[in-house]
């Protein structure tokens, strides 16, 4: 049998059908584990015990573990989650007042190789199933000691690339049963996965897109986006606008601003009609430095000017506020720097 995290709801359910049990147990399995964050079948005290060792057996249960934390002056945590497998991964938790908000990874590496993200520098290792995704959001919460409000899909990782099991890990953070986490509270990052943006619209759940858009000027994006080179950017318009059709929901275009890159007059230019031809809006994020990379950001002056520009456009705009650039913020920075210290030593 596959390990309990690797399959979702509907799998877990048939799974403990073919094992002979009675209905009921899927879902108060499924409660110990995601709604408790239950991390081995030895705490379901209302289960037997022959039950729970016959549960360890056919559906593994393995739970991940927070290897190295860093806390910003900003409230910020920044974690590396390692797997039962060596595997591991970065997630962020931020405070906001009464909120959590918890910046979760889908794969672990990043086949996309963006040339401004370190995430891109270590590659592509494997997915993650449904329950890892799921772990990363009840160990922030659990190290935080309070609950989670809203989760981004901005970790490590190209969520449309693993959508099967990115769906099975919303639908139970989604679920009132287990982490009660409401769609509009939840975004899903994506570089313009074009096949992956149609599929996600099918889905039928109010979770918010963003897209990851960094330049509406082809040749531009393809050097800051190599690997989504073959999604041209009239491509991703359209399926942008058939996803509008079909959810009425709009987009978020997220834009990095790199200094002498995309930062420029005709850069915005090319910004607004994008946004005149999409339900949109922009957040516009300022670059993190990151060690022995030749992109710098654009700074505050130039993010204001684009924010009054595309605002008299009559397209919203804001600027994402920065947290943890103290404790190496930006994804994928805390392992490469974990990497760099234990090869040192």
């Amino acid at each position: 049998m596959r390990p309990y995290k690797e399959l979702s709801l509907a799998e877990a359910a048939t799974a403990i059908k073919e094992l002979d049990l009675p209905a009921f147990r899927a879902r108060q399995i499924a409660q110990w584990v995601y709604g408790k964050g239950a991390a081995s079948y030895d705490e379901m005290t209302n289960l037997s015990r022959s039950l729970r060792e016959r549960l360890a057996v056919e559906l593994p249960l393995y739970t991940p573990r927070i290897v190295d934390r860093q806390i910003s002056q900003d409230g910020t945590r920044k974690y590396i989650v390692a797997f039962h497998d060596g595997a591991s991964t970065e997630m962020v938790a931020m405070p906001y007042g009464n909120r959590l908000t918890v910046c979760f990874s889908t794969q672990v590496g990043c086949a996309m190789q963006c040339s401004f993200c370190a995430t891109g520098k270590e590659g592509f290792t494997r997915n993650l199933v449904p329950g890892e995704m799921v772990d990363q959001i009840i160990l922030a919460e659990k190290d935080m000691g309070t609950r989670v409000s809203n989760v981004v899909s901005m970790g490590q990782g190209e969520p449309l690339l693993n959508l099967e099991n990115l769906s099975a890990a919303l639908e139970i953070l989604n679920d009132p049963a287990y982490r009660g986490i409401g769609a509009r509270h939840i975004v899903v990052s994506t570089c313009g996965i074009v096949q992956g943006i149609r599929a996600f619209a099918d889905i039928g759940e109010q979770y918010v897109l963003a897209v990851s858009l960094h330049s509406a000027i082809q040749e531009t994006r393809d050097m800051i986006m190599p690997r989504v080179a073959n999604q041209p950017i009239d491509a991703l318009i359209e399926a942008i606008q058939e996803y509008d059709r079909k959810t009425h929901r709009r987009v978020t275009f997220e834009y990095v601003l790199i200094q002498g890159m995309n930062d420029d007059r005709r850069h915005i230019d090319a910004l607004i009609d994008i946004c005149r031809r999409t339900h949109s809006n922009v957040n516009l994020i300022e670059l993190n430095e990151i060690e022995e990379s030749p992109f710098r950001p654009s700074g505050r002056k130039v993010s204001l000017e684009f924010v009054k520009r595309l605002k008299s456009a009559g397209i919203e705009a804001s600027i994402r506020d920065s947290r943890g650039s103290d404790i190496a913020g930006a994804c994928g920075q805390l392992k490469n720097e974990r990497a760099r210290l234990c090869s040192d030593t």
